[in-house]
């Protein structure tokens, strides 16, 4: 090798690594070739184009529902797409509210909801902390069990459910809701593996400073497992809020019934436009907590293995 290759050595390093670093983000379109107008003018153009059809798509049934929550039923019906022709009707909310008992069923759902977060949290946290942590010897046996209820369908157990709820004389009450639903075995799971991402050492460093499990768990993994939790708590939000078919059978007294259940069983003899107001409202608390918790939502669920990164 001569001086002058030695000198260009570094220069053709350099220019490798600079290639295989673009080789590692590919695309369709290269960028010699947006570097050419036309081609950038309709790479942009169908980009935009498909953005704004997929933002119909998702957003056009909740605008369409907002519009209809403040018309009349005519409008509704004759000119379903118009925007307002009899004016905007403000005391559909009011008559939701009233009318159709939506307030009623608000209460029973933020009832049945909070139950649900809470026993979700209290069986994810305890079980992932045993698998991810404490790791008995039925550990294996235990987490190969929970996996497998992820293939059963939940159809499949709705009967003996219920009658494991007759048994227990729970029917017609609050636990008969929480209890089966609150326990989810993917809540457990991603809770059990943002356990084991914490570095094993604290977990020494607490048994070595005579710290029992409990203390572990309420002085260690609590602390630093805020995101996950948040996570959790906001997923087992979602899934009680938007549930029908169980508690239609555990509750059967109009008084307990939450949004969900309420909505289907006043719809037959409900005003349409009182309908669509109350359905607004039923939509409403759910995105509105999602909005406010999006952020922390998303942190916490991209951090599941960031400890060990």
């Amino acid at each position: 090798m001569t001086v002058d290759d030695t000198r260009t050595l570094p220069a053709v390093t350099g220019d490798r690594r600079r290639l295989s670093g673009r080789s590692l983000e590919r695309s369709n379109v290269s960028d010699a070739d947006l570097g050419r107008r036309g081609t950038r003018i309709a790479f942009r153009t169908v980009m935009t184009l498909t953005i704004a059809i997929l933002t119909v798509i998702s957003a056009g049934p909740l605008l369409w529902l907002a519009k209809a929550a403040f018309s009349t039923t005519q409008d509704i019906l004759a000119q379903p797409f118009a925007l307002w022709p009899s004016g905007i009707q403000w005391q559909n909310i009011t008559d939701a509210w009233t009318q159709i008992r939506i307030g009623e069923f608000t209460v029973n759902s933020l009832i049945v909801t909070s139950g649900e977060v809470l026993v979700a949290l209290c069986a994810s946290v305890t079980l992932g902390y045993v698998l991810a942590v404490q790791r008995p010897r039925y550990g294996t046996v235990l987490n190969g069990a929970i996996m497998a209820t992820l293939f059963i369908p939940g159809v499949i157990s709705l009967i003996p459910l219920y009658l494991t709820v007759i048994d227990l004389n729970l029917l017609d009450t609050y636990w008969a809701v929480w209890l089966p639903n609150g326990v989810s075995a993917f809540n457990v799971l991603i809770m059990k593996q943002y356990f084991e991402s914490i570095p094993r050492e604290l977990f020494e460093a607490a048994r070595v400073d005579g710290a029992g499990p409990l203390r572990t768990l309420l002085s260690i993994v609590l602390p630093m497992s805020r995101p996950i939790i948040g996570v959790v708590a906001l997923l087992a939000f979602s899934a009680s809020w938007k549930d029908f078919l169980w508690p239609l059978l555990a509750l059967p007294s109009p008084s307990r019934q939450p949004l969900s259940v309420g909505l289907a069983t006043v719809a037959p003899q409900a005003d349409l436009a009182v309908l669509m107001a109350g359905m607004l409202i039923a939509l409403l608390i759910p995105l509105t907590v999602f909005l406010v918790f999006q952020r922390q939502f998303l942190q916490g669920a991209g951090s599941a293995g960031a400890l060990k990164g």
